[in-house]
Parts: C-alpha cells; structure tokens; sequence
C-alpha cells in the first residue's frame, strides 16, 4: 500500500495567509505546507483540499483513479478546480466499515473530538490510521489486535494521541508515525525535526510517498537526556515535551515539599497542571534507587534540587564539616547517581540549572555549592546521549 501526502499542514496551511508571525515568516520552500490531504494507492482520498489536484501531480500522482473522498473534519467545500469526475466527498459513521472496489477496507475511528479518524487496510494486510487535527482516539479500552503500520496524526498539536496508541498496543516499535496538520505553533526546521525524534515521529515534505507496511527507520529515542539552563529559560517544559507521547511516565520531583511557602506551593502546582494526567509523581531524592529499577520513563527535575538535598545531608555548608569528611561523602553520593544514570535500562530526562556563567558568589557556601553542581552537570552529560541547553526558550543541541 502506497501513502502519497498532498499536504502535510494545518488546515489553513503553513505559512497562513496573511499572518506576521515569525514561524510563518521562515515557513518557505520545504518548510511550506499545504493542508493536509491524504492519497492511497490512487484510490482513496482521505480529506479534500484546494489545490489538490496540483499537489498530485508535483508529486506524480493522479486523481483520476480516486474512486472514495472521505472527510475527517468539517470543511469550507470542494475546491473548485477538482475533476468533475472526482465522487462527492463524505464522512463514514463512527465504527462502520467501509469496503471500496479496490479491495480496501476503511473503518471510522471515533476521536475525542469533533471529526473521524480512518483506519485502512490494504488487501494484503497493510495498516495505516489517520486522525484529523487536533483528535485522539477515544475508547481505547483493550488491546489493539497488532500495532499499525503506519500512523499519520497531529503528532505536536496532540501528543497524547500517540501516547494512547502506545498504551494499547496501536503504536509498537516498528510502527513509523508522521507528523501531519503541522501549524505555526510547532517550531521550524531542525528543531521540529528533534521534537518529533524524541516521540519516535517525523514530519516529511509535502508530496512525499511512504510505502505502508515496509520496514522504517523508525527514529530512535535517545534513552538518557540532560536538559540544562537557566531559570525560566523552559528547559522544564522542553523536557515535558519530550516525554508527552508515552503512555505512563513518572515525575521525579527532588524540591519536596516547603511547609509555610505559597510562592513554592504556586510553582508546584503550575508544574502539575502541566504535565498529563497519567503521570505519576515521586517526591524523592533517592533518584539512583529509580534509575535502578525497571518501570516506564523518568522525568527528573531537577539535579540542582538534588544536590541541594545531598550537601544538607552532610552539613557541606560549613568549611568544618566540608573538610572532615563531607566532602568525600558528597563525592559518594555523587558517584552513585552517576554510576546509576550510566546503568539505568530506564529512558530518562534529567533536569539541572546552568549557573556557572553567572555572577561569582559572595559566600564560600555558594561558591561550593556552583562548583559541585558544575561537576555533577558535567558527569551526568558524559552518561547521557543527547545534551540540551536551553535559552530563553530555544533549544541548543549541545550532544546528539
């Protein structure tokens, strides 16, 4: 089975007609996108879109051979330079099945949502399902048959789509998802290229053809990351992002709690409200003891917070306690957090705060502690394949 993608962008395409942002300023050439349309083996049209009929033939296809238009979301009508011999287009009920000449079977997938998504099997067995803007599968109760082949969804928009999939067997690790209905709110270039690879996703050109069912270079998720920064520079919500697209994560929350402090309860809580709701919170600082165990991804946040809590535990504040013996306690702990980062079968993001290029601090306590946090960021980055630096919301590929 042949996917050839006419468009790959949001409904209003990418750059939008008259729109002065930034990511629709730099949105030429490759990085343009029509909305998205889908073509299968030159019989199926999945979703209707002006210009279809030049986007085919860029990428040497016809439409003449289109024998079922199907919608997944409401549209403004047909375009007007379609074929006359084009068939009207039309949406299936949720759950029905439809079986079209060609040998194709296309069941309609309930979103949670306003449109359908498409499941489409090909004659020979081949899978691919396909889901509208901004939907996710709704109902996905036991397990799915076998994972699809192919998945084509609103992978930025809707992350928890995938991680739905991927709860229920729908995603598995040969199964290639493309990114689709791209809009100006996901980032441009190589940035959105490293978005989508931290879900085991991509996004294509438009015009482009996948062959359903053939093996892919599935991207492969680093296992280990540090993401590093400033305050309030996003490195928190980048490393959220990286983990949105699976099913069950664990937050590793090293702050705890601050009795009598409502301006860290307010952060806590901003955190919280973030992250997915089937994720599982860990207030701990024993991080080596999780990295150990087997168990769904870990998000660690932070390093700093940790350290913290690793110098209260031996008095490394005081020059006394630092000399006799502290330190070398200190470098233990140090050690097996590293040595457990090196080990862990668990995919992992790290959280740490960047602070050795600002102001030199007054006290000896300070200085120590920028410099212990200093090492410990630097040990950490050799255990992990993929190093990010975040500033002022953009994200540096420092390793990766």
């Amino acid at each position: 089975m042949e996917l050839t993608l006419l468009g790959t962008g949001a409904p209003e395409g990418l750059p939008r007609p008259s729109c002065p942002c930034a990511a629709c300023a730099t949105a030429r050439g490759p990085w343009a996108r029509a909305a998205t349309a889908l073509l299968v083996d030159d019989a199926l049209l999945l979703d209707l879109t002006p210009g279809a009929v030049f986007a085919a033939a860029r990428a040497g296809r016809s439409l003449g051979a289109v024998r079922q238009v199907l919608l997944t979301h409401p549209h403004d009508g047909p375009a007007v330079e379609l074929p006359a011999t084009l068939p009207p287009a039309g949406r299936v009920p949720d759950g029905q099945v439809l079986t079209l000449i060609s040998g194709h079977r296309v069941r309609a997938v309930p979103m949670d949502a306003p449109g359908t998504g498409y499941e489409v099997s090909s004659p020979e067995g081949e899978r691919l399902l396909y889901l509208p803007p901004g939907g996710a599968p709704s109902g996905l109760d036991g397990r799915a048959e076998r994972p699809y082949d192919l998945v084509v969804c609103d992978v930025v928009g809707r992350p928890d789509a995938v991680a739905r999939l991927r709860a229920v067997g729908g995603v598995g690790p040969a199964t290639e998802v493309i990114a689709v209905h791209l809009d100006h709110d996901a980032p441009p270039g190589a940035a959105l290229e490293r978005l989508l690879a931290a879900a085991g996703a991509r996004a294509v050109p438009d015009g482009t053809t996948l062959v359903v069912g053939e093996y892919p270079v599935v991207p492969d998720v680093p296992r280990r990351v540090l993401v590093t920064g400033g305050a309030r520079s996003g490195k928190s919500l980048e490393a959220e992002r990286r983990l949105e697209t699976f099913p069950e994560v664990v937050y590793v929350a090293t702050g705890g709690r601050r009795e009598g402090d409502p301006e860290w309860a307010a952060r806590v809580g901003l955190h919280r409200e973030r992250r997915p709701g089937a994720w599982r919170t860990e207030e701990t600082c024993e991080v080596a003891e999780l990295l150990g165990a087997d168990g769904p991804p870990l998000l660690v946040d932070c390093l700093s917070l940790w350290l913290t809590d690793a110098m209260d535990r031996v008095d490394a504040w005081e020059d006394v306690r630092w000399r006799e013996g502290g330190e070398a306690t200190l470098r233990a702990r140090v050690a097996e957090l590293v040595a457990a980062v090196r080990a862990t079968r668990r995919q992992v993001v790290l959280v740490t705060n960047e602070v050795g290029a600002g102001v030199v601090p007054a006290t000896p306590a300070g200085r120590r502690f920028r410099d212990e946090l200093g090492r410990l960021n630097a040990a950490v980055a050799a255990e992990c394949e993929e190093v990010l630096l975040v500033v002022a919301g953009q994200v540096v590929v420092l390793r990766g």
